[in-house]
């Protein structure tokens, strides 16, 4: 959605966002503060842990069961019941299953099965994407809601391609809601680096990125086996090099397809109105 006028934005009887950038930001800030100003509220990490992933994860979890003679047999003769319990603020089963490249005593996975899971994570983020316009249309016939804000992944700028005027992720998304950006600082960004060095956690990478740095990685390490690979270590570097290969992605979405607002905007809104308001100024100033 493109508007004219802030006012145009305003005057909108149904309204629809989806907020996209960097971890820590503030999309899910806003996402709850409008949730609780009853606008349905879509995330999308959520629907690809319980729709798209939910199967993946669930078998992780029964192979690492089969391991243990005394669950093996619980399991098999249908026992015991296994599942995983994402929430919108608990997203660790499906971060654990995506899990983090190297050596396996260090909780590792092996480097073609990481790139596996990753092509797992990639197709599903991009159909829980498309879900978009189909929730905005239940969010209003099923739940009544007049408002709808999409809570995106960090990795959204990792699975379109922001140069292509017909990429299907971005038409269903600019067609059927506005697209907001979050523009962090850098600042915050020396600081989600040092936070993940700390706890290092997994990500999703572009697949010819991904190889690119893990065999930097290596030879900046001097490594030639995959499997010796520090899994932690890699962790952190990569995520700082993922980091700076985003930020320019998000800008392009936003100035081609969307607005940009700053992060440091974000503690000012307190309510919906300052919400509203925010994006209609946005847009005006564009």
């Amino acid at each position: 959605m493109k508007f004219t006028s802030g006012q145009e934005f305003q005057a909108l009887a149904r309204k629809a966002v989806t907020v996209f950038g960097m971890s820590g930001v503030g999309k899910t800030t806003f996402a709850q503060l409008l949730q609780r100003n009853q606008w349905f509220q879509y995330s999308v990490d959520y629907r690809i842990g319980t729709r798209y992933m939910d199967e993946h994860i669930v078998d992780n979890f029964k192979r690492e069961a089969m391991k243990n003679p005394f669950l093996r047999d619980l399991l098999r003769s249908d026992s015991i019941y296994i599942r995983s319990n994402i929430t919108f603020d608990n997203l660790a089963p499906l971060s654990t299953y995506l899990g983090k490249p190297g050596n396996p005593a260090r909780g590792g996975i092996n480097f073609a099965e990481y790139k596996r899971r990753q092509a797992e994570h990639r197709e599903a983020e991009i159909r829980a994407l498309l879900d978009v316009p189909e929730f905005v249309r239940r969010a209003t016939e099923i739940y009544g809601y007049q408002h709808f804000i999409c809570d995106s992944g960090g990795s959204l700028c990792e699975v379109v391609d922001p140069g292509d005027p017909d990429d299907p992720v971005l038409k269903a998304l600019t067609e059927n809601t506005l697209l907001l950006y979050i523009e962090g600082t850098p600042e915050h960004a020396s600081m989600l680096v040092e936070r993940f060095r700390q706890n290092p956690k997994p990500m999703y990478y572009q697949p010819a990125f991904l190889d690119a740095k893990w065999a930097e990685y290596k030879d900046l390490k001097k490594i030639r086996n995959d499997d010796d690979v520090d899994p932690d270590g890699f962790a952190a570097w990569g995520f700082e090099q993922l980091i700076h290969h985003r930020i320019p992605l998000y800008q392009r979405i936003a100035e081609t397809r969307g607005y940009r607002i700053r992060m440091r905007d974000v503690p000012a809104v307190q309510t919906e109105a300052d919400f509203i308001s925010l994006v209609a100024r946005t847009i005006d100033q564009k």
